[in-house]
């Protein structure tokens, strides 16, 4: 691939990770409710999720179901509802007892849940689909080698910020420790924002076919 394009690319790819969306506040409610090993653990597992669509867009699986709107329509609703599941589990677990080096779900089952969480989000299928290939050069090779390229270096920068989020949030919790009160309304909080991501789910629109 052009060295410059690449450059372009990772730019443009860095600029929209920085931007707070859905992956971003996720991992900072994780997080929140469970600490820094489940926010770092969610964020390793929503960048795993993220490749399930980088491998589905080389092989051409995710443009197969961003034409299908019956497809599409399950996939975001599967992803909704298990956001909505999450979050009103979380508002329960903040009901409890807290301790400092205790945390609610686990770091594994943090990591799991933030694979699906990532591959169940159609907006990632349909961010990889129309933004991928406005990069890929078929006269560079084969495309579905580029596509994987880009996809890799999406993902890594994605994971990469998701990191320093879960970091900073974590900061904050350990300062919140002492103050059982506002650390209930934090961990609250990071329930409601869980299941508000359901509500980002549900609006996705299906790019225009790309030429």
């Amino acid at each position: 691939m052009d060295l410059a394009n690449l450059a372009l690319f990772s730019a443009a790819a860095l600029a929209i990770a920085l931007s707070p969306g859905p992956g971003i506040f996720y991992v900072a409610a994780r997080t929140l409710a469970g600490g820094r090993g489940e926010g770092l653990a969610s964020s390793f597992g929503t960048g795993l999720g993220g490749l399930v669509h980088v491998a589905a867009g080389a092989v051409g699986v995710s443009a197969l179901v961003m034409a299908s709107a019956e497809a599409f329509t399950i996939l975001k609703l599967a992803g909704a509802l298990y956001l909505v599941w999450l979050g009103l589990k979380a508002i329960r677990e903040a009901r409890q007892p807290f301790e400092a080096n205790v945390t609610t779900t686990g770091a594994a089952r943090a990591f799991r849940e933030g694979i699906l969480v990532e591959a169940l989000n159609p907006k990632t299928a349909a961010f990889f689909l129309a933004f991928l290939p406005q990069f890929v050069d078929p006269s560079a090779g084969p495309v579905w080698l580029q596509f994987l390229l880009l996809g890799l270096i999406s993902v890594a920068l994605n994971t990469a910020v998701d990191v320093v989020i879960a970091m900073l949030a974590s900061r904050a919790r350990s300062i919140a420790v002492g103050r059982p009160a506002l650390l209930r309304r934090l961990r609250t909080g990071a329930g409601g924002t869980i299941a508000a991501l359901a509500i980002a789910l549900l609006f996705p629109r299906r790019p225009a076919a790309l030429g």
